[in-house]
């Protein structure tokens, strides 16, 4: 039997994964001497409505080496999906403990896939890589089809809050106090360099999901796979399902609960839609 695994950081919000040999790496969030690990003990709900009332500085770590050292296990092949490079160092974390893995392994190969994103877009990556292994395609293929699907795929969110960016340090305060002003939100996307770019202000919900749908057409999204992610705001969610089968009925269409990473910077009312552009 083939001893592969698919690895990821837990900015995929996932802890399991059905039909394969899965395993992720926790990500951090810290808040003064109060840390949170983004792992399966983790309450998100509750992580929310600390921050919720927490104004100091706050920070986010990285997987460390041993991590996803004990992420890959004892696997033979592995295929490794983190958040994008542009945000995090998570990505040249795993590819150090890559380098160490295949030199105290010899013969086994670990692949590390740079997502240029986060969230439900790496689902999308676990996905195509589930579907390829069951197609028992050779290691090297599969690499190479998730650098192509790579190219295919996008993401795109709504923020109703800036408030941990600013507090991360990696926005200014006078910034973050655009969003909840009046209704507004910021509608972005993950630019081909992997950074958060945003792209409109919108006030008020709707008018936000009608700017993403309309992004998501312009971006190219017929009728491919949609995964969004949310952070205590199921309504959006289905508000977007429903503007999505307005146009294809049969979409393919899955909503994840945000874990911790990712509740820590879409924050309440964050969401993010990830698609596959054809």
């Amino acid at each position: 039997m083939r001893n592969i695994r698919i690895v990821a950081d837990s900015s995929a919000n996932l802890t399991e994964y059905k039909g394969v040999d899965f395993s992720f790496a926790p990500m951090k969030i810290i808040a003064g001497d109060k840390e949170f690990v983004d792992d399966i003990n983790l309450d998100a709900n509750k992580m929310v409505e600390f921050f919720d009332s927490y104004k100091n500085r706050s920070q986010t770590s990285c997987p460390n080496f041993g991590d996803w050292i004990e992420a890959f296990g004892d696997a033979e092949e592995i295929i490794c999906v983190t958040i994008t490079s542009g945000l995090s160092g998570s990505y040249n974390s795993a590819c150090v403990a890559k380098d160490t893995y295949e030199t105290e392994h010899p013969g086994r190969k670990v692949f590390v896939l740079d997502s240029l994103s986060a969230g439900p877009e790496l689902v999308l990556f676990i996905e195509k890589a589930q579907e390829l292994i069951a197609e028992d395609k050779p290691f090297e293929e599969i690499c190479s089809a998730l650098l192509e699907y790579r190219e295919n795929t996008s993401l795109l969110f709504m923020l109703e809050s800036l408030n941990n960016f600013a507090a991360n340090g990696r926005i200014s305060p006078a910034v973050a106090k655009i969003t909840g002003f009046l209704g507004i939100r910021v509608v972005g996307k993950a630019s081909d360099k992997g950074q958060l770019q945003p792209l409109n202000k919108c006030r008020g919900e709707a008018k936000s999901l009608d700017t993403i749908f309309s992004h998501m057409k312009d971006m190219g999204w017929k009728n491919g796979k949609v995964r969004i992610a949310h952070c205590k705001n199921i309504g959006a969610t289905e508000s977007m399902s429903e503007k999505i089968r307005s146009l294809n009925p049969g979409a393919d269409i899955e909503v994840i609960p945000c874990r911790g990473l990712c509740s820590y910077y879409a924050e309440k009312g964050g969401m993010l839609i990830a698609f596959e552009k054809n």
